[in-house]
């Protein structure tokens, strides 16, 4: 939601809580704020007092205005009093004795038309909340035990890719997957992303990029999807033929097969699913 001229940004990021503890202003006295040029106004759904404080603080320090919530549910009576552009959300199963594993879902969406033409203030945004989950929540949970899916909708822009790829190939990393140093993993979503911006949603923002990272320590499948009218990948020139020696196409999406363990284009060519196993197991 944009006011005058001023771009908004709406982060929701939350687990599963018990009570509603703002860190901020009162919503009505924030909606006079997002009229201010530059402001944005930010949702922070997270049960965690410390992660909560600390991501708000951090968002703040970008000149931005931020409301938090404790749990979900307080997060979604907010959405319904205001039309948010930009929701993140964190939600946390902790396991069992029985069950130890932890299963944490994150996802990040841009939901306006607004925010899509707000580039500047999200690639803050993006890298500013992947280095404190990075930092601060992804480091505290052992690796072992963990499984997480991303899912982000961002805008077709290449200039917020960056960002989102560091922060993939780190915690595929810190997951033990890659040892990054001797990985082209980082190559391999490079090409997919600008696949998916460049020639799938032709650079155009008011498509929307989908990626989807399924982690664990045993494996990390992506999906890249875009809004464009597809492909066929058997019609692509094979780079390795002579007669396409001079030819630049073909060659990124070679790259993906030699990089990956599995590589999947859906029927309409829209929607690419790669597969990263541990160094060792590849078949």
């Amino acid at each position: 939601m944009i006011y005058s001229a001023t771009r908004s940004a709406v982060i929701s990021y939350g687990r599963l809580g018990k009570s509603l503890r703002p860190v901020s202003p009162p919503l009505n006295f924030q909606l006079m704020i997002k009229t201010a040029q530059g402001t944005c106004s930010i949702l922070v759904v997270e049960n965690s007092d410390d992660f909560r404080a600390g991501l708000a603080d951090e968002l703040r320090q970008l000149g931005h205005t931020v409301t938090a919530a404790s749990e979900r549910s307080e997060g979604l009576v907010l959405e319904d009093r205001a039309q948010f552009d930009l929701l993140v959300s964190d939600l946390v199963n902790q396991g069992s004795a029985t069950e130890p594993e932890i299963v944490r879902s994150f996802k990040m969406a841009v939901t306006s038309s607004e925010a899509r033409r707000a580039i500047a203030e999200l690639h803050d945004i993006i890298e500013k909340t992947f280095s404190f989950k990075l930092r601060r929540i992804d480091a505290a949970q052992p690796t072992d035990q963990i499984r997480e899916k991303i899912e982000l909708e961002l805008p077709s822009n290449l200039t917020l890719m960056n960002g989102v790829l560091e922060y993939l190939v780190d915690r595929v990393a810190r997951l033990g997957l890659i040892k990054v140093e001797q990985s082209n993993l980082f190559v391999a979503l490079d090409e997919a992303f600008v696949n998916a911006v460049k020639h799938g949603n032709r650079n155009d923002t008011t498509k929307l990029l989908r990626i989807t990272a399924e982690l664990s320590a045993r494996e990390a499948i992506f999906t890249v999807e875009d809004e464009g009218e597809g492909f066929d990948v058997c019609e692509i020139p094979d780079p390795r033929d002579s007669a396409n020696l001079f030819k630049s196409s073909g060659r990124g999406v070679l790259l993906i097969y030699n990089i990956m363990d599995e590589v999947e284009y859906s029927e309409r060519g829209t929607r690419l699913r790669m597969v990263k196993r541990p160094e060792g197991l590849r078949p």
